[in-house]
């Protein structure tokens, strides 16, 4: 008997106006299908960008292809998880079974990467206890969301920086997260030796940028995570999550 197909993995990212995000975007895919040759990756955007995930799977669907694991490229499952993905999958054509998986966080995979990226700074393990972090992601109304990121700081506080402050780039800020440049203000006052940044998003455009202006007082500001090699493996743990039930129901 053989082995049936893996489903088409279909990474979905938002899109933007910025070159940068696109650039970004399909440079993580390339190391995702470095990391996991013979799979079929394609990519699809919501807006801005081309193709969109409409014709990713419409075209998809035109080649034969049955089985789809859909794949937000989302740090946090917010508006864009919970809503705008499943209102376009259930667009798809009806030829196509598609499975929508996790967004990529929370992860120690992905703390590892913010880690990575912090260390190609200029920082080292030997300054961590030295070193208070803020962790810069886009932002959030989403109490699921917000109640993450807060968290994922928590967390990274017990790996021995001198301290971590979650703060948002957003123009609304939730009760208890500040602004970049607040958080980089409030590390400094705390006594910590150096202040890093750390965004905690997945790629460049107008949120990052603002993410980097509020940086401007701190020591050391990182890159985006982009198409780091911790965050291809939580697309591919996603993935094979995502095809894991429908796998056992084929005896596979």
């Amino acid at each position: 008997m053989s082995r049936p197909e893996r489903p088409v993995l279909v990474v979905i990212a938002h899109g933007s106006r910025d070159p940068r995000h696109a650039a970004t975007v399909h440079a993580l895919v390339r190391r995702v299908r470095a990391q996991r040759p013979g799979l079929r990756v394609e990519t699809g955007f919501l807006d801005f960008n081309i193709p969109s995930v409409q014709g990713v799977l419409n075209s998809l669907a035109a080649d034969g292809v049955r089985d789809v694991v859909a794949l937000p490229l989302l740090l946090t499952r917010a508006f864009h998880a919970k809503s705008d993905i499943p209102a376009v999958l259930r667009e798809a054509p009806s030829r196509l079974r598609v499975r929508q998986a996790e967004v990529l966080g929370p992860s120690p995979l992905l703390t590892a990467a913010l880690e990575r990226r912090l260390y190609e700074a200029g920082l080292t393990p030997a300054d961590k206890s030295s070193t208070g972090v803020v962790l810069a992601s886009a932002g959030s109304t989403d109490p699921e969301a917000i109640a993450v990121i807060a968290e994922i700081a928590r967390e990274w506080r017990h790996t021995g920086w001198c301290a971590v402050r979650p703060a948002f780039a957003s123009a609304t800020f939730p009760a208890g997260f500040p602004r970049t440049e607040d958080a980089v203000r409030e590390l400094r006052a705390l006594g910590c030796e150096r202040v890093a940044v750390a965004p905690y998003v997945l790629a460049p455009g107008f949120l990052p940028d603002r993410i980097a202006r509020g940086a401007a007082g701190a020591d050391v500001l990182s890159d985006v995570l982009g198409p780091a090699p911790e965050v291809a493996r939580v697309l591919l743990d996603r993935y094979d999550e995502a095809r894991m039930p429908a796998l056992a129901a084929l005896g596979a």
